[in-house]
């Protein structure tokens, strides 16, 4: 099966890919973002993406959050990291994400969604039950934060 015009997408990958998510929290909310893609899509989660050939993760998630939200983060350190691996019906790595997520610092800017992300809201922890989250984020905020629990 020839899987070449995919591996920009990031699906059929021939190695694992770096991913970094910020957990930015603003006036007791968290921001999450509503994914259009896979893996995730329709799941809301932490916003971030792929870390790029040179950048830190402090920069690559400063940089796909502006990008995902409109918003300027100040990345800090990482706070949670775990894998996102899906096979296909024939058995092969559809993706394969090793995923660091880092605290961060809500500096500025207007929520807008781009990339990706179909929708991007700052979530109180109410909120938070009546939406479809991803397992990962539901964990990493109740674990990290007691948010949403």
């Amino acid at each position: 099966m020839d899987h070449s015009n995919k591996i920009f997408s990031g699906q059929y990958p021939n190695h694992p890919r770096v991913a970094v998510g910020a957990v930015v929290f603003k006036e007791d909310k968290v921001l999450l973002v509503l994914r259009g893609k896979p893996p995730a899509e329709n799941q809301w989660s932490i916003p971030g993406g792929c870390v790029e050939l040179g950048e830190t993760l402090q920069e690559a998630a400063e940089r796909e959050i502006s990008e995902e939200t409109g918003i300027i983060i100040q990345a800090k350190k990482p706070i949670y990291t775990f894998d996102v691996i899906e096979r296909d019906e024939n058995g092969c790595f559809r993706f394969h994400y090793v995923i660091v997520d880092v605290a961060a610092d809500y500096v500025g800017g207007e929520l807008r969604a781009g990339d990706d992300a179909v929708d991007v809201s700052w979530v109180s922890p109410k909120e938070l039950k009546n939406r479809n989250v991803s397992d990962e984020t539901r964990k990493l905020l109740a674990q990290c934060y007691q948010f949403g629990r």
